[in-house]
């Protein structure tokens, strides 16, 4: 792999595990589209370490008001003008477990039979509808500070789903939220908190087969720019479906899932 695949390959894996597009479904139709080598599962896992570095970089001062929340919660002390409750970590924690089980038990048909390119096209038209109607149809009442333990549970077994490429983690996530009737932001903040713990696990989990495999210049650029390209799917998005909607994702699937089916 050149320096240049692997930098687009970061990009591509950064705005695609933020907008529900699917970063993995993009890292496997990518080299089948371009002729390119399947990076494989181990060169996957070592740019989703520079997602966790974006969501980490960014949402830095929410962990650190979740973390204060949560240890004092049985105390007088008051955090002002936050949106988040007292459990919101014990929430989050409760969301991701139902994602490390199915990749604990599905590891080896992650990185073999769920990356054929014609389970990934299914996966993202089917989901992109599915992801589609509830935007369109579900109600906005709900914010991110009303979260209940019930609407944590099914968002987690959501973002289980997403192990298979093509469903999208923040594609799953942001989808049982909006049906849950959580509004577009709220959908979107909620997803992003919970993939930091998912992307942790997964990355330490697939560490020692990285270090093995070894780390060169062709990995650190790619992890690099997905670092930077995963910031700024954060950000613009958060401020994309302030005033608009998850739609263009849609089609934009739609589109990649036909474009496939072309070739």
């Amino acid at each position: 792999m050149e320096i240049l695949q692997s930098i687009i390959l970061g990009i591509v894996q950064g705005l695609g595990e933020f907008l529900p597009i699917s970063s993995t479904a993009h890292l496997v139709l990518v080299p089948f589209f371009t002729g390119w080598e399947d990076p494989g599962l181990a060169f996957d896992v070592a740019l989703h370490g520079g997602t966790l570095v974006a969501v980490l970089i960014y949402f830095w001062k929410d962990w650190l008001i979740i973390f204060q929340l949560a240890l004092r919660s049985n105390t007088k002390y008051k955090i002002q003008n936050t949106k988040y409750k007292p459990d919101m970590l014990w929430l989050l924690v409760v969301a991701t477990i139902p994602g490390a089980m199915a990749g604990y038990f599905l590891e080896n048909y992650a990185s073999t039979v769920f990356r054929n390119p014609w389970i990934v096209a299914f996966s993202l038209a089917f989901f992109g509808l599915i992801l589609y109607l509830f935007d369109k149809y579900a109600s906005q009442k709900k914010e991110i500070g009303k979260v209940t333990w019930k609407d944590a549970i099914i968002i987690g077994v959501s973002q289980a789903v997403a192990i298979i490429p093509g469903v999208s983690r923040s594609g799953a996530t942001i989808t049982a939220s909006r049906a849950l009737g959580m509004d577009r932001v709220s959908s979107a903040r909620f997803s992003f908190l919970l993939s930091t713990p998912i992307i942790f696990g997964a990355t330490l989990n697939q560490l020692s087969d990285l270090i093995n495999g070894g780390i060169d210049k062709i990995v650190i650029f790619g992890v690099i720019a997905a670092a930077i390209s995963g910031y700024l799917a954060i950000k613009y998005l958060i401020k994309f479906v302030e005033r608009v909607s998850y739609q263009i994702f849609f089609w934009y699937r739609l589109q990649l899932s036909l474009k496939h089916k072309t070739n």
